[in-house]
């Protein structure tokens, strides 16, 4: 994937996280002069060993770099990966050998969601996570920062029209289904061990009308307690990670 303009991420665990697995995309480290969090040691050590270039500054200059975000002492200058579209959809697809495992988000404008969202895709290991290109909060340090790096871990790709975008999927052998509260259906009950595509609607307004026409099939997660929904990051988790428990159970079964 070819690299993008550099931006300024922000916060102890986004910089530590783009050492780790991403040191050649750093270009330099701005550490909080005279900050006493043995965090910011370890990230500066590491930064040096990754032959990045590591600055201690004022605390001044980290807030006007991290543009309002939360830095607690550190942030890093990060050539992040370009986003990618619907033509990379199907190489992805096929690698995963009929395993294909999508998180689609409908319209997540709040950049906390949409970094916890992709924080649950990386753990449940899914093959991308597909996002509207004019409907979607952007991939900034915010979403980095909650992300804990995820966002540049997990292959995003932007789609100019997402109805479109699902309606294509099924040339690819890929099922779509869709969380919606008012469904009769479980997601429980849903075979999700093959090919799928998960879609999460914003909170509030849920799955838009075209969105909904172009899935195959919608589901409510059960919810025997009191409240009427989850936050959108929960209920993407809940269902990725149902699709990996029903994956490990046929692989093993």
């Amino acid at each position: 994937m070819s690299k993008g303009q550099t931006q300024w991420i922000a916060g102890i665990n986004a910089v530590a996280s783009a050492l780790e697995h991403d040191p050649d995309s750093v270009v330099e480290v701005l550490v909080e002069a005279g900050g006493r969090n043995p965090r910011l040691t370890e990230i500066e050590e590491k930064a040096r060993r990754c032959e990045v270039d590591v600055r201690r500054v004022a605390v001044q200059a980290l807030d006007g770099a991290a543009g309002g975000v939360r830095h607690q002492g550190v942030v890093a200058r990060y050539r992040g990966p370009t986003a990618r579209d619907e033509d990379d959809l199907p190489e992805l697809i096929a690698a995963a050998e009929g395993r294909a495992l999508l998180l689609v988000l409908d319209g997540i404008t709040d950049p906390h969601n949409l970094g916890a969202c992709l924080r649950s895709a990386a753990a449940a290991g899914v093959t991308a996570v597909v996002i509207p290109k004019d409907r979607s909060a952007p991939l900034n340090a915010t979403v980095r920062k909650t992300s804990s790096g995820a966002a540049d871990r997990v292959p995003v790709i932007r789609a100019t029209n997402l109805a479109r975008c699902l309606s294509g999927l099924r040339d690819f052998g890929v099922w779509v289904y869709g969380l919606d509260g008012e469904s009769r259906t479980s997601l429980y009950s849903l075979d999700l061990a093959g090919s799928i595509a998960l879609v999460v609607g914003a909170e509030g307004e849920g799955l838009r009308r075209l969105t909904r026409e172009r899935c195959d099939g919608l589901a409510q997660i059960p919810m025997p307690g009191a409240m009427e929904s989850l936050n959108v990051s929960v209920a993407a988790g809940v269902a990725l990670f149902e699709a990996v428990r029903q994956r490990s159970a046929s692989s093993t079964g």
